[in-house]
């Protein structure tokens, strides 16, 4: 069964980002940020307590340590530097579960990290380093290195779509430094299509392959709440 998944916990000190209260009700599944793009040790104590009151899986979304730039511009780091970076974030994240009787769920990586695992092997090799230390699935794409380094190497891959970012022809995911609003009934029609036909439409009007084992939302898209409203009932009806 699709599951619909959102990166939360993006606020940070007195700063806040998206609406998580409004959003855990209306998904499954949350990627909670782990401090090097946003949040910080109250926000991930709030978070993972919101998730449990709703009943919903939390994973840990780990970032390059880029936390000014949200994540979302791109770095040179060594596989074991970066697999210790990651391993530092799921880490922290982790003793919040434990401390609220959770169990972590799975790792996805956060923005330009995630970007860089769909091209790069061995990125993709540091995050099944971490995946390695906390025994979890891992969240990403198909027809990248998501899928072809993490099943080499033994793991579970849960295949994302994501509801509100656009793919380029050859399938990548443009990852933008800001997200904009998108039409909710637009994205809920994106959604019934990648699950029924494993298509979804590119930038230009091309057809490419994708999976849709989790639905991504993300918090910080403006109209982020209407969206997963609008995916999930989309789910609801059965595509």
């Amino acid at each position: 069964m699709t599951t619909i998944n959102c990166d939360m916990g993006e606020a940070f000190g007195l700063y806040r980002m998206g609406d998580d209260e409004a959003l855990m009700p209306l998904i499954s599944v949350a990627n909670v940020a782990c401090g090097f793009h946003a949040s910080d040790f109250n926000h991930m104590r709030r978070t993972v307590r919101l998730a449990k009151e709703q009943g919903v899986k939390v994973g840990a979304h780990p970032s390059l340590p880029d936390l000014q730039g949200f994540g979302r511009r791109e770095m040179k780091m060594p596989r074991d530097e970066l697999a210790n970076c990651i391993i530092y974030q799921v880490g922290a994240l982790k003793g919040f579960l434990e401390a609220e009787g959770i169990t972590l769920n799975h790792i996805k990586p956060h923005g330009s990290l995630y970007g860089m695992a769909a091209r790069d092997e061995a990125v993709a090799h540091a995050i099944c380093d971490t995946a390695d230390v906390f025994k979890t699935p891992i969240m990403g794409m198909i027809s990248t290195c998501h899928e072809t380094v993490y099943g080499a190497r033994g793991h579970v891959l849960i295949a994302e779509f994501y509801a509100d970012l656009d793919y380029e022809d050859d399938g990548r995911l443009i990852i933008t430094r800001e997200h904009h609003a998108v039409d909710p009934a637009r994205a809920a029609s994106r959604c019934r299509r990648a699950i029924a036909e494993g298509k979804a439409q590119s930038v230009n009007g091309k057809d490419v392959a994708v999976r849709a084992d989790s639905i991504c939302v993300h918090s910080d898209t403006p109209n982020a709440v209407e969206v997963a409203r609008a995916v999930r009932d989309a789910l609801k009806e059965g595509c």
